[in-house]
């Protein structure tokens, strides 16, 4: 069985993250929550509602993780999927978070992220070069290391990195993922 690795934390997404733990699930996937300790993880929802400049957000479901990510190795999965919300604001200033996820990279594996999860691969310098796609006011980030960012396609693949817009790109990102996967 395969296994994907889902990195989020406390103030993920609700909706892309049981969104990608039940699309992997369902597709015959291990989908594995990962997150700075083995804990209930307290996600979020955010919205984006008529007369708002940017999203809202809420508080969203509960999710236990399932490991720490300091007790996650890339050579166990096979791919990673780096989740949006507000989790990735800090988790890029994880150490760890950026070594697991640079060694997807030198093992050649597939990394995926969605919105905001692109901080953690701006921080990880993996955007360098790469055309991607994020949440639009992460473009800044994205831009500044280099990266191109391509705001007209909901998901965007360059080589073995997949990334998506938002929660509501789910089809076209979770299209090239899972052709990825095959």
């Amino acid at each position: 069985m395969k296994k994907i690795l889902l990195i989020t934390g406390d103030g993920g997404e609700s909706y892309e993250t049981l969104y990608a733990k039940h699309r992997f699930e369902e597709a015959g996937f291990e989908a594995v929550i990962a997150a700075p300790s083995k804990k209930l993880l307290n996600l979020v929802m955010h919205d984006f509602e008529p007369g708002w400049d940017t999203y809202t957000e809420r508080k969203g479901y509960y999710l236990e993780s399932d490991i720490r990510i300091a007790d996650a190795n890339a050579r166990d999965y096979d791919a990673v999927l780096v989740i949006g919300g507000r989790a990735p604001e800090y988790l890029r200033n994880d150490p760890k978070v950026i070594r697991l996820v640079q060694e997807f990279d030198k093992q050649k594996k597939f990394i995926f992220a969605i919105c905001h999860g692109i901080q953690v691969l701006v921080t990880a310098q993996l955007v360098r070069d790469k055309n991607v796609t994020c949440y639009e006011h992460v473009k800044f980030e994205v831009e500044s290391c280099g990266g191109k960012f391509i705001g007209k396609d909901q998901a965007v693949q360059d080589g073995r990195i997949v990334t998506g817009q938002t929660w509501q790109s789910h089809p076209e990102f979770y299209r090239l993922v899972f052709k990825c996967l095959q």
